[in-house]
């Protein structure tokens, strides 16, 4: 793993803040009620749609965080196909 400083990193620090924020008990009882979608009930149906929701900004800022860092815009990739972070020689 590369040692440098991201640019992407305060994004990333707000998007987990902001996923402590909303899993936090005050605001799940916005969703717990006898209000059902598509006959699901509100509070599970909005649990996974909202965690769905962070993992997929979380991959999309560190994606774009590593392809902006890479001298030609892609990551580097390696033979097996893992990714190269940066720290090594390639």
């Amino acid at each position: 793993m590369r040692r440098g400083r991201r640019k992407d990193r305060p994004v990333l620090i707000a998007l987990v803040c902001a996923g402590f924020m909303v899993f936090n008990f005050p605001l799940m009882l916005v969703w717990d009620q006898r209000a059902s979608l598509f006959g699901l009930p509100m509070l599970p149906l909005m649990l996974f749609a909202i965690w769905a929701g962070l993992i997929g900004l979380l991959a999309l800022v560190s994606e774009r965080g590593a392809r902006r860092d890479a001298p030609d815009g892609k990551p580097h990739v390696d033979e097996n196909g893992s990714r190269d972070e940066g720290g090594g020689p390639r």
